[in-house]
């Protein structure tokens, strides 16, 4: 071949290249756009408990992918660190809590945390530990109840509410048990840690058990011997709520977030999921101080 037919070749050679590079970018052509939507999806990240709130921000999250929303759940096993990481930072929303709780956190911690939505509440239940009843309750038996404030006042309500003790403010929810005026059956309380009671419930003879760690250890609302009601002034009190950073209530992400946990699914999913365990609380005013 004559140096005349090498150029040649070479630039027929060259243009083919050109060609079939062309062709490459062609082909590719709709995932650079794929690319980039998914770059302006907005990420959430919302702490919660496992058991129901993870579940229920598990269920909302496709709801969300079609907004623009990659909801990422982030799963505590207490009750203080899902506050912690929000404040600094680390979460955008928590979702996990009551009203009186959070208020208490702010408090002692000097945050500034604020509630947005109500979702849910979770009815606290008297669970059987050693005893199986409320009839012939044994003399001196031991009662599990939480350690915090505001759910330890409404453990003891619910005692008191059951015949068990009497307090000395019958309409508070923030008793301790220096406030038990009558103990007819020398009721020893002991306050635990929520997170803890379902395990050392077979090691007490009564245990008041959070709804949520309830549902994780496997209670059931039928299992329990007393439950709050629906309609008691602890189900006014103690929904549990959306939290975030002060100033960021109206971020579009979280308004989406907002509007996903107070639709008709969600609802419906609450009550075909739980059984009663957790009850849907929409639209409802939070009670705040």
């Amino acid at each position: 071949m004559n140096t005349r037919n090498i150029l040649r070749f070479a630039a027929v050679l060259g243009i083919g290249a050109a060609l079939t590079a062309g062709c490459g970018a062609s082909s590719q052509s709709t995932n650079p756009s794929t690319a980039k939507s998914s770059q302006q999806d907005t990420v959430l990240k919302v702490g919660a408990t496992p058991v129901p709130h993870a579940e229920i921000l598990d269920y909302v999250k496709p709801i969300l992918a079609k907004k623009g929303v990659n909801l990422q759940v982030v799963e505590f096993n207490d009750y203080v660190q899902p506050n912690r990481a929000l404040a600094s930072g680390q979460l955008d929303a928590n979702y996990f809590q009551h009203v009186p709780y959070l208020e208490e956190y702010n408090q002692k911690n000097h945050t500034d945390l604020v509630p947005t939505i109500m979702v849910h509440f979770e009815p606290l239940g008297l669970y059987p530990g050693k005893s199986k009843s409320l009839q012939n309750i044994p003399d001196g038996a031991t009662v599990a109840v939480p350690n915090d404030t505001t759910n330890e006042g409404r453990a003891l309500l619910l005692l008191a509410n059951n015949g068990l003790i009497k307090l000395k403010d019958p309409n508070s929810l923030s008793e301790t048990p220096n406030d038990i005026v009558s103990n007819p059956h020398h009721l020893r309380i002991e306050e635990l840690d929520a997170a803890a009671i379902p395990r050392m419930a077979k090691d007490v003879n009564y245990a008041v058990i959070n709804g949520n760690y309830a549902l994780q250890a496997g209670y059931k609302v039928s299992d329990a011997l007393a439950v709050e009601k629906a309609n008691s002034q602890a189900a006014r009190t103690y929904a549990n709520v959306v939290v975030v950073r002060d100033g960021e209530q109206n971020k579009p992400a979280i308004k989406k977030l907002d509007k996903a946990l107070n639709s008709e699914a969600v609802k419906k999913f609450i009550e075909n999921h739980y059984h009663g365990s957790v009850a849907p609380v929409f639209g409802k005013p939070i009670p705040l101080k």
